[in-house]
């Protein structure tokens, strides 16, 4: 027999109950989040507008960018307010749409980081076959793979939480709504369902990041073929994209990976790859290139001139 559904809303925990740390969330994560939409924003403009920004890479890091921006703004704003609240609660449909929207953006990102690792592969270890390889054509077809692959994920996410049934209690241990804490509450046997979690979720944060360490080892090999000077650049380059993927990827990996169980410290290792990454990934992957900053000095050279004549 078929359980019902009882709870209408969930009560949110949030990442501390103490009045001083709460304030304290406050701040830092709204600085965070105003970080991460001035640094994700600024890349998205700059390389919409730019004409010298037209190669594959900057394509996917536009995306990159854009997923950053989404998948930060699912979780971090709700949380800010939040921390004001004495009382946090969510309604059942609130937390399916967070569900929704928090796996979709965080998959993308992973598709993505994925492209951005196969593109610099492609660049260092095939130089005279890259423009056949990553044509306009291709890139979009694997952009838009990237998408219809995180609404399929999300949308899994959205079908197992829809079968649990929930008749009490409904506190979350936590910030956000997620399928893992919401195990914990439902009122049946969640094996299956956690074993189906890992073997979706669980699966893309691992093999997506077994084939980006594998990329990055292949490009990190070949680098012993090119000069010193490009060998400094490249290296500099795939060592800081392989500290934001291992930042990423590895706290993922942690609470998609095991049994449905729930640690303390599950709340800070997640703030490592909802806050944490979106706000790292336009530092480490776009405002460090010198393509980058050139392109924001002219686009800012423009505005300023346009202001003079007016």
């Amino acid at each position: 027999m078929q359980m019902k559904n009882n709870v209408t809303e969930f009560i949110l925990l949030g990442l501390t109950q103490d009045p001083f740390r709460k304030k304290m969330v406050f701040v830092i994560f709204l600085i965070f989040y105003l970080g991460t939409l001035v640094g994700n924003l600024l890349i998205i403009t700059t390389i919409k507008t730019s004409r010298a920004l037209g190669s594959p890479m900057y394509f996917f890091l536009f995306h990159l960018s854009l997923s950053d921006t989404c998948f930060s703004t699912c979780i971090a704003p709700r949380m800010i307010v939040d921390a004001l609240l004495k009382k946090v609660t969510i309604s059942f449909n609130e937390c399916i749409v967070q569900i929704f929207s928090f796996h979709f953006f965080g998959c993308l990102e992973i598709f993505i980081l994925v492209l951005v690792a196969v593109d610099r592969y492609v660049a260092i270890c095939k130089p005279l076959r890259y423009t056949n390889i990553m044509s306009h054509q291709v890139c979009g077809v694997l952009v838009a793979v990237a998408w219809v692959g995180s609404c399929v994920h999300s949308s899994a996410q959205i079908l197992l939480t829809l079968s649990l049934p929930f008749c009490g209690p409904n506190v979350i241990d936590h910030y956000l709504c997620d399928l893992q804490p919401l195990l914990k509450l439902a009122c049946t046997d969640t094996y299956v369902t956690n074993l189906l979690l890992v073997s979706n979720s669980g699966a893309i944060c691992t093999v997506s990041f077994v084939m980006l360490m594998l990329s990055y080892a292949i490009i990190l090999h070949s680098l012993r073929n090119h000069s010193a000077e490009g060998r400094k650049k490249a290296l500099s380059t795939c060592i800081s994209h392989i500290i934001v993927v291992i930042l990423f990827f590895v706290p993922c990996m942690f609470i998609y990976t095991r049994p449905a169980t729930t640690f303390p410290m599950d709340k800070m290792i997640t703030v490592f790859y909802t806050i944490g990454t979106p706000l790292l990934n336009p530092l480490i992957y776009t405002l460090r290139n010198a393509e980058v900053k050139n392109a924001m000095r002219m686009l800012w050279s423009k505005n300023l001139i346009s202001d003079d004549k007016r």
